[in-house]
Formats: C-alpha cells, sequence, structure tokens
C-alpha cells in the first residue's frame, strides 16, 4: 500500500485512490480543531503536534500549518474534530471561533485520501466512551455536546439553545459564562445543567471534558473527567468497525 502525500497549502485537483486496506492496518491521521490550537496526531506516534490557531484560522491556513509540522508523517486516512455541526460528515455552519470558508471547503482533495469529519465533542465523546448510555459535555471555548447509547454516537448542538434569562447552555457554561459568573457561580451552573441534562437524557453517567474542565474542583453525581487526548482515540475508533455513527454518512 502506497502511503498518502503529506498535505500541501494548493492540494492538487487529483485525490489518491482510496485504500482497500483494513482499519486495523490503516495508519489515521487524526487533526482536533479548536479556538485556541489545532492539535494532531497519527497512527504510531506518541505525542501529539499542535500550532495556535483563532479568529482568524481557515482551512487553508490550517492545511499550511499541517503541512509545516507533519512533513516526517504519513497517513492512509484522515480524522478531523470540527468545532461545530456536522451533517452526513459534512459541516454545515461556519465555527464561531474561527474564520471563515469551512462549510465549503474539499477535504478529501485537500489531504488526497479518504477524510471522515465529525463534531469536536462528538469525536472526544466517542473516545471517552466505555459502555451504555453517556452523555459528553466538552467545557471549553463554546460547550460541545454528544450522546453515545449503546456503541451509537449521536452529536448534539445543546450550545446556543436557551438556558436561563434569555441567555444559551454556552453563556453559563462556556468562557464567556466561567469569566461573566465567576468560578463559584460557574460550577454551580455546571452542576445544574449536568443534573438537568443527565436526567432528561436518561444518560448513565456523564463525561465533562474540553479544556475547562479542569477549573471544577468537584464533580456531579455520576460524572468522571475527560481527557482532551480521548480526542485523537475517537479519531482512530472513527475508522474502526463499530463505531461509525449513522449521521456521518461516507469519508469525504
Amino acid at each position: 500500500m502506497s502511503p498518502s502525500r503529506p498535505p500541501s497549502p494548493k492540494p492538487s485537483p487529483a485525490a489518491l485512490p482510496r485504500t482497500k486496506s483494513s482499519a486495523k492496518q490503516q495508519r489515521v491521521l487524526v487533526v482536533d480543531v479548536g479556538g485556541t490550537h489545532i492539535k494532531t496526531l497519527v497512527t504510531g506516534a506518541t505525542e501529539p503536534r499542535r500550532f495556535i490557531s483563532g479568529p482568524k484560522m481557515t482551512p487553508l491556513r490550517m492545511m499550511q500549518g499541517l503541512q509545516r509540522i507533519t512533513k516526517d508523517w504519513r497517513w492512509d486516512v484522515v480524522s478531523i474534530g470540527y468545532p461545530g455541526p456536522v451533517v452526513h460528515g459534512r459541516p454545515v455552519h461556519e465555527p464561531f471561533n474561527l474564520g471563515p470558508g469551512w462549510v465549503q471547503f474539499d477535504y478529501a482533495k485537500a489531504f488526497r485520501c479518504p477524510v471522515r469529519l465529525t463534531n469536536d465533542a462528538a469525536m472526544q465523546a466517542l473516545g471517552s466512551y466505555d459502555g451504555g448510555r453517556m452523555l459528553f459535555l466538552g467545557l471549553g471555548t463554546g460547550l460541545g455536546s454528544a450522546m453515545i447509547v449503546d456503541g451509537m454516537l449521536q452529536p448534539m448542538e445543546l450550545a446556543h439553545l436557551p438556558y436561563r434569562k434569555n441567555k444559551t447552555y454556552e453563556d453559563y457554561l462556556g468562557e464567556r459564562g466561567l469569566k461573566r459568573l465567576g468560578h463559584k457561580k460557574w460550577q454551580k451552573q455546571v452542576f445544574a445543567v449536568v443534573e438537568q441534562l443527565k436526567a432528561a437524557l436518561q444518560a448513565d453517567y456523564v463525561v465533562i471534558g474540553g479544556g475547562n474542565a479542569r477549573e471544577l474542583t468537584a464533580l456531579p453525581p455520576d460524572a468522571r473527567l475527560g481527557d482532551n487526548d480521548n480526542a485523537f482515540k475517537g479519531g482512530f475508533r472513527l475508522w474502526e468497525e463499530g463505531f461509525i455513527a449513522p449521521a456521518m454518512g461516507r469519508p469525504c
């Protein structure tokens, strides 16, 4: 099997042939797109690599950054965790905390290999899953959410739903909420939302991930901390049989 080439800032119009190897043989490049950093890891590597993201980050700039830090890596397929809603494997809205151009970008053409793209919270949720009915909440710049029921992954978009006083769940639990409310009141809201959503969704347990999960000094009942590196585990699982959500659609 011929390895894929490193990404190029000016993608070739020709994509590489789809690999015919099994998921166990494939080398997977996982890309976790965040509001402050873009992190990446490839099968066989032990340490993720990263570069700074931010409100001017476009998909082309992402490709340029990946080209710069992955010159010595090779892969056959790619998993991308995207900070926004994804339907049938495609982003449906531009991300709130990044630059434009993500919805129409041709990811398979840019990487020159098959790509599976899902919501970033869903990818971390998949890497955190231990069976049963699991609710995942990602406390970061925004609020990520996903549900897995008996192995079936369902990304959710709770962040911008109304919560209290004409504000959304993200306004209370995201970075803005932490700064506005202060640590004590913010943590109280985290507990309240976890209790509310766990009951409403009949979850067996809740995993709380994201960069601000470390700000919690205690955890709600039936909740445990996630690990941001589980996003990479979830990205690898996207290519394993039995872990693909129907809503993802075919690889790009």
